[in-house]
C-alpha cells in the first residue's frame, strides 16, 4: 500500500524486454539509501506498484531492477517507457508512517489523457479524459492518483475532470511536464469502488 505522496524522481538507466516482449525488465537510478532496499520490496513507479528484483550503487548513485508483466504492460503507461525517462518513486507504506494523501495501492486501472493544460500564477490547472468505464467512480472533491500522485479532484463532468498542482507538486514530481495529449496513469479512489460495487448489490 502507498498514499500518493511521491518521495523521489528516479531515472529509467536501462530497459530490456524479455521473453518475446511479454517482460520488461528496468533499471531506475534513485536517491534512496540501497541499504534499505530489500529484493522483494515494493516501490511505486509512476503509481505501478513493481517488485525490486536486484538493487545495487553505481557511481554513487542508487539504482533498482523490477519487471514489468504483460498486464502492466497492456494497463499502463509502462509500455511506452524509455531509457532516460524520469519516474514518480514512493517507497511502501510502514506501520507508523504519515498518511499524508489517501490509501493507493499501486494498482493502475486504466490510462488518462490531458486534454488541456491551463497554466497559473505558480500553478497548472490540467482536464483529463477518463476511460468511460472509470469515470463514474471520479468525482468533485473526491481522491485520484495520477502517475502516483494522490490528488483532489477539482470538477467531474461525464468523462472529463480537472485538478490544480500546487507548485510543492510541480516541483517535487513529474507532473510539470505533462501537455495536452500526454497518457498518465490512474488509479482510482478504492472507497469509490467498494461504494459503487455495494450499491450494485443491493
Amino acid at each position: 500500500m502507498f498514499t500518493g505522496i511521491i518521495t523521489d524522481i528516479g531515472e529509467i538507466v536501462s530497459l530490456a524486454p524479455k521473453a518475446q516482449g511479454q517482460l520488461h525488465r528496468l533499471r531506475i537510478a534513485c536517491r534512496y539509501d540501497r541499504a534499505t532496499i530489500a529484493d522483494g520490496a515494493s516501490i511505486a513507479c509512476n503509481g505501478v506498484c513493481l517488485t525490486v528484483v536486484a538493487s545495487g550503487v553505481d557511481g554513487g548513485k542508487t539504482w533498482f531492477d523490477v519487471d514489468a508483466g504483460a498486464e502492466t504492460l497492456r494497463l499502463t503507461t509502462a509500455s511506452d517507457w524509455k531509457q532516460g525517462e524520469r519516474l514518480n518513486l514512493e517507497r511502501a507504506l510502514k506501520i507508523g508512517d504519515e498518511l499524508g494523501g489517501h490509501i493507493v495501492a499501486g494498482h493502475v486501472d486504466g490510462i488518462a489523457a490531458i486534454v488541456a493544460r491551463d497554466d497559473l500564477p505558480d500553478m497548472a490547472k490540467f482536464d483529463l479524459r477518463a476511460p468511460r468505464d472509470l469515470a463514474k467512480f471520479i468525482a468533485a472533491k473526491g481522491s485520484v492518483t495520477l502517475d502516483g500522485v494522490s490528488l483532489t479532484v477539482n470538477t467531474a463532468v461525464d468523462d472529463t475532470f480537472s485538478v490544480t498542482i500546487i507548485p510543492h507538486t510541480l516541483k517535487g514530481t513529474t507532473l510539470g511536464s505533462w501537455r495536452a495529449g500526454s497518457e498518465i496513469n490512474l488509479e482510482i479512489d478504492l472507497m469509490a469502488r467498494y461504494a459503487a460495487r455495494l450499491t450494485e448489490m443491493k
